[in-house]
């Protein structure tokens, strides 16, 4: 029953029906009730009240207040929205706003909250911000989030604040990293309600669609995603077996879109920067190789485009995610770095059980600041001082990778240079070498087998312990930034959706 200036007035249907039917009004309803009569500001005495098909809470409490903080109560015709109390005058009319704007259109944003817990998180943005200011303009800018990154915690937690129970949270942790949904609306195991809630908060599971695939015929998949801003990045899948015959699957990850250092040799300096990647935009490159794989990621190399310490905290961010999450140990992970002042040092605090990789490319100064510009302003000494701070902070042995290029790096005496540099530092003394991936337009050229030999042997003499990066994916454009700049050399300006190949 409701009672009106008229006297009482049976409700026929929900209260919320009634209401957008226009059979209540502010000015006509004192009191509304479907399980008793309760005088308007009183907390309703609910009796076996009919429960909303929206929020499941009783009927009774589906109201909306206009925001007068004294007058009359209104049903909602949005029977989601729970409970809602009327706005004090100290608070600004836009606040007036945008709460009634999410308690008509998107209730889960202020589900049992009190009055002033409401307000705070208006004042705070949590609640969407409205464009212009007219009563009539009602849209809304919803900031886009991510699920990827999240812990099974924090995931339980977004669940709980969508009024949905705690199971709800590692069941969205297992479909967003076991099963690698692409979407929102593909966690089929979440009742749909909390799905579009979700969306319409602004969730996105933060995957990226494929823009192109290239595979090499010695089994190396490079990939472009591309990214909300349609830009692109590349990832690369290297499948290789050990000395017993298990299958490895090691991922190449990048970390920025293009890089501002601009090392003579790499194909990702001359496609120039565009900005550094997010956390989730890194370990999506993870999911979408072993989508593409259909088989586990066992190793990380952050050596793909951009310089991983200059984007350190979403790197830092990714990292974990990988290892707690994906459940990839520490110690099959690598980050790469040419050398950026004072983030070795930062680096160091962390502790992590991860190889650092030095790209020293040089045995000296002068060489290497014509090889890597960015050295002029950090010199040989200053990096390998940080170096030897990150070996004594973690325990962790440093590796160094030598590109070698023709008639540039690769003679003997270079070799002879750089054992006395690292016997001088004594740094652990193991050096990658990788024999120079040739791209176009570029002055170097990739050195004979001979010369890396002689390289090597010279090194071994010098008690350095050497290793030789087999060259892999070289019909495949596999050197760093050479596939992205095949197809995007600026934004491209035409989204285009592409699904996972079969």
């Amino acid at each position: 029953m409701a009672m009106t200036r008229g006297g009482p007035v049976r409700v026929v249907a929900s209260v919320g029906a009634a209401v957008a039917a226009g059979r209540f009004t502010s000015s006509t309803v004192s009191s509304v009730s479907l399980g008793g009569v309760y005088t308007v500001g009183e907390r309703p005495q609910i009796r076996s009240a009919p429960r909303c098909l929206g929020c499941k809470a009783h009927a009774v409490e589906c109201r909306l207040c206009k925001g007068n903080s004294t007058s009359d109560w209104v049903p909602s015709y949005d029977p989601a929205v729970a409970r809602l109390y009327a706005l004090p005058q100290r608070h600004s009319s836009r606040a007036q706003q945008r709460l009634n704007y999410a308690a008509k259109r998107q209730p889960w944003l202020i589900r049992g909250m009190t009055t002033e817990s409401a307000v705070e998180a208006v004042e705070a943005g949590e609640i969407p911000v409205l464009k212009g200011t007219g009563e009539g303009d009602l849209s809304q800018q919803v900031t886009r989030k991510y699920l990827i990154g999240k812990t099974q915690e924090e995931l339980e937690g977004i669940a709980l604040s969508f009024g949905e129970q705690k199971y709800r949270g590692k069941q969205m942790h297992q479909l967003i990293y076991k099963n690698k949904i692409r979407t929102v609306k593909e966690l089929a195991q979440i009742p749909k309600q909390l799905r579009d809630a979700m969306e319409s908060a602004g969730w996105n599971i933060g995957r990226s669609p494929i823009h192109h695939v290239a595979t090499s015929k010695d089994g190396t998949v490079k990939i472009l995603l591309r990214l909300d801003d349609s830009r692109l990045v590349e990832a690369v899948g290297i499948p290789v077996k050990d000395k017993e015959g298990n299958a490895k699957l090691t991922v190449c990850v990048s970390s920025q879109v293009g890089c501002a250092l601009k090392c003579a040799f790499c194909a990702t300096g001359k496609g120039g920067f565009a900005r550094n990647l997010k956390s989730h935009e890194i370990v999506d490159q993870v999911l979408t190789i072993e989508d593409i794989f259909r088989q586990r990621v066992t190793n990380i190399v952050f050596m793909g485009m951009g310089e991983p310490l200059m984007n350190l905290e979403a790197v830092l961010n990714a990292h974990r995610t990988i290892n707690k999450e994906l459940l990839i140990g520490q110690r099959m992970m690598t980050i790469s770095t040419v050398g950026v002042p004072n983030t070795i040092r930062r680096l160091a605090a962390h502790k992590l059980q991860s190889t650092l990789a030095i790209s020293l490319h040089a045995p000296n100064q002068d060489l290497r600041s014509q090889i890597v510009p960015s050295a002029k302003g950090y010199p040989l000494d200053a990096l390998l001082e940080d170096c030897k701070y990150y070996f004594e902070t973690t325990g962790r042995r440093l590796s160094f990778e030598y590109t070698l290029l023709a008639g540039v790096n690769d003679q003997r005496e270079h070799a002879e240079e750089l054992a006395t540099l690292l016997h001088q530092w004594d740094l652990g003394r193991h050096v990658n070498i990788i024999p120079y991936n040739p791209i176009a337009d570029s002055e170097f050229e990739r050195p004979t087998k001979a010369r890396v030999l002689a390289f090597v042997e010279t090194l071994s003499k010098r008690r350095v312990t050497t290793s030789v990066r087999v060259t892999r994916g070289l019909d495949a454009n596999a050197a760093c930034g050479q596939l992205r700049n095949e197809f995007q050399k600026t934004p491209l300006q035409a989204p285009m959706e592409l699904s996972v190949p079969a």
